[in-house]
Protein backbone atom coordinates (compact mmCIF):
# COMPACT_ATOMS: atom_id res chain seq x y z
CA UNK A 1 0.00 0.00 0.00
CA UNK A 2 1.26 3.47 -0.85
CA UNK A 3 1.85 6.08 1.82
CA UNK A 4 -1.02 8.56 2.09
CA UNK A 5 -0.47 12.10 0.94
CA UNK A 6 -0.05 14.62 3.74
CA UNK A 7 -2.21 17.63 2.92
CA UNK A 8 -2.72 21.02 4.56
CA UNK A 9 -5.87 22.97 3.69
CA UNK A 10 -5.66 26.73 3.31
CA UNK A 11 -7.95 29.49 2.10
CA UNK A 12 -7.13 32.83 0.46
CA UNK A 13 -9.01 35.98 -0.52
CA UNK A 14 -8.46 37.93 -3.73
CA UNK A 15 -9.94 41.34 -2.99
CA UNK A 16 -10.02 44.04 -5.66
CA UNK A 17 -11.09 47.65 -5.33
CA UNK A 18 -10.66 50.23 -8.14
CA UNK A 19 -7.98 48.22 -9.92
CA UNK A 20 -5.91 47.48 -6.83
CA UNK A 21 -5.70 44.26 -4.84
CA UNK A 22 -5.36 43.82 -1.10
CA UNK A 23 -2.13 42.13 -0.05
CA UNK A 24 -0.62 41.37 3.32
CA UNK A 25 3.10 41.65 3.92
CA UNK A 26 4.60 38.96 6.10
CA UNK A 27 7.92 37.33 6.80
CA UNK A 28 8.80 33.93 5.37
CA UNK A 29 12.24 32.41 5.95
CA UNK A 30 13.63 35.84 6.83
CA UNK A 31 12.28 37.51 3.68
CA UNK A 32 9.44 40.04 3.50
CA UNK A 33 6.86 38.65 1.06
CA UNK A 34 3.39 39.46 -0.24
CA UNK A 35 0.43 37.18 0.09
CA UNK A 36 -3.30 37.48 -0.23
CA UNK A 37 -5.00 37.36 3.15
CA UNK A 38 -4.79 33.62 3.71
CA UNK A 39 -4.34 30.87 6.25
CA UNK A 40 -5.12 27.39 7.45
CA UNK A 41 -8.52 25.86 7.99
CA UNK A 42 -9.27 25.41 11.69
CA UNK A 43 -11.06 22.37 13.17
CA UNK A 44 -14.87 22.53 12.96
CA UNK A 45 -14.68 25.31 10.36
CA UNK A 46 -15.90 25.32 6.78
CA UNK A 47 -14.04 27.06 3.95
CA UNK A 48 -16.23 30.18 3.91
CA UNK A 49 -15.91 30.69 7.67
CA UNK A 50 -12.14 30.16 7.40
CA UNK A 51 -11.60 32.77 4.70
CA UNK A 52 -13.77 35.30 6.53
CA UNK A 53 -11.79 34.70 9.74
CA UNK A 54 -8.40 34.89 8.01
CA UNK A 55 -9.21 38.20 6.30
CA UNK A 56 -10.47 39.62 9.60
CA UNK A 57 -7.38 38.46 11.52
CA UNK A 58 -4.86 39.61 8.93
CA UNK A 59 -6.40 42.89 7.74
CA UNK A 60 -8.84 43.94 10.49
CA UNK A 61 -11.52 44.14 7.78
CA UNK A 62 -14.76 42.18 7.33
CA UNK A 63 -14.78 40.01 4.19
CA UNK A 64 -17.94 39.16 2.29
CA UNK A 65 -17.14 36.28 -0.09
CA UNK A 66 -19.00 36.41 -3.40
CA UNK A 67 -17.39 33.68 -5.52
CA UNK A 68 -14.89 30.87 -5.39
CA UNK A 69 -11.83 31.09 -7.64
CA UNK A 70 -11.16 27.35 -7.45
CA UNK A 71 -8.28 25.55 -5.83
CA UNK A 72 -4.65 24.64 -6.38
CA UNK A 73 -2.15 22.19 -4.96
CA UNK A 74 1.32 23.34 -3.91
CA UNK A 75 3.94 20.64 -3.39
CA UNK A 76 6.18 21.32 -0.40
CA UNK A 77 9.82 20.27 -0.10
CA UNK A 78 8.91 17.57 2.45
CA UNK A 79 6.47 15.90 0.02
CA UNK A 80 3.30 17.22 1.65
CA UNK A 81 0.96 19.45 -0.32
CA UNK A 82 -1.11 22.50 0.44
CA UNK A 83 -4.62 22.53 -1.00
CA UNK A 84 -5.44 26.24 -1.35
CA UNK A 85 -9.01 27.34 -2.02
CA UNK A 86 -9.31 30.95 -3.17
CA UNK A 87 -12.30 33.27 -2.95
CA UNK A 88 -13.14 36.74 -4.15
CA UNK A 89 -15.39 39.30 -2.56
CA UNK A 90 -15.51 42.67 -0.87
CA UNK A 91 -14.28 44.09 2.42
CA UNK A 92 -15.72 46.64 4.79
CA UNK A 93 -14.69 48.28 8.02
CA UNK A 94 -16.18 46.41 10.98
CA UNK A 95 -18.50 48.17 13.42
CA UNK A 96 -16.11 47.33 16.25
CA UNK A 97 -12.35 47.75 15.75
CA UNK A 98 -10.44 44.51 15.26
CA UNK A 99 -6.81 44.02 16.18
CA UNK A 100 -4.71 42.74 13.27
CA UNK A 101 -2.51 39.65 13.67
CA UNK A 102 0.96 40.89 14.76
CA UNK A 103 2.59 38.49 12.26
CA UNK A 104 1.26 40.74 9.47
CA UNK A 105 3.84 43.47 8.93
CA UNK A 106 1.62 45.66 6.73
CA UNK A 107 -1.31 45.66 4.32
CA UNK A 108 -1.07 47.13 0.80
CA UNK A 109 -3.48 47.94 -2.02
CA UNK A 110 -1.44 47.30 -5.18
CA UNK A 111 -2.05 46.89 -8.88
CA UNK A 112 -1.55 43.27 -9.91
CA UNK A 113 1.46 44.05 -12.12
CA UNK A 114 3.19 45.91 -9.29
CA UNK A 115 2.66 43.05 -6.87
CA UNK A 116 3.76 40.40 -9.36
CA UNK A 117 6.77 42.23 -10.77
CA UNK A 118 8.13 44.32 -7.92
CA UNK A 119 7.70 42.16 -4.82
CA UNK A 120 8.59 38.62 -3.75
CA UNK A 121 5.47 36.48 -3.32
CA UNK A 122 4.80 34.00 -0.52
CA UNK A 123 4.19 31.24 -3.09
CA UNK A 124 3.36 30.79 -6.78
CA UNK A 125 -0.28 30.35 -5.74
CA UNK A 126 -0.54 34.10 -5.08
CA UNK A 127 0.02 34.75 -8.79
CA UNK A 128 -2.24 31.85 -9.84
CA UNK A 129 -5.14 33.24 -7.81
CA UNK A 130 -4.63 36.70 -9.30
CA UNK A 131 -4.56 35.26 -12.81
CA UNK A 132 -7.80 33.39 -12.16
CA UNK A 133 -9.43 36.60 -10.98
CA UNK A 134 -8.12 38.50 -14.01
CA UNK A 135 -9.39 35.77 -16.38
CA UNK A 136 -12.92 36.34 -15.08
CA UNK A 137 -13.31 32.95 -13.44
CA UNK A 138 -16.08 33.11 -10.86
CA UNK A 139 -17.52 29.92 -9.40
CA UNK A 140 -20.63 29.88 -7.20
CA UNK A 141 -19.81 29.99 -3.49
CA UNK A 142 -21.74 26.73 -3.14
CA UNK A 143 -19.01 25.03 -5.20
CA UNK A 144 -16.73 25.28 -2.15
CA UNK A 145 -19.03 23.00 -0.19
CA UNK A 146 -19.49 23.01 3.54
CA UNK A 147 -18.41 20.99 6.53
CA UNK A 148 -20.51 17.82 6.79
CA UNK A 149 -20.34 15.51 9.79
CA UNK A 150 -20.05 11.82 9.07
CA UNK A 151 -22.67 10.82 11.62
CA UNK A 152 -24.62 7.66 10.98
CA UNK A 153 -28.06 7.25 12.48
CA UNK A 154 -28.35 4.77 15.30
CA UNK A 155 -29.71 1.42 14.17
CA UNK A 156 -33.42 0.99 14.70
CA UNK A 157 -34.33 -0.97 17.81
CA UNK A 158 -36.75 -3.81 17.44
CA UNK A 159 -40.07 -3.13 19.09
CA UNK A 160 -40.37 -4.66 22.52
Amino acid sequence: MNERLRCHITVAAVIENRGRFLFVEEEDAGLRVLNQPAGHLDPDEDLIAAVRREVREETALEFTPQHSLGCDLLRLADGAVILRVAFTGTVSTPAQPIRRDPAILATHWLEAATALNDHPLRSPLVARSLRRWESGLRLPLESAGELVDNVRPAPARPEE
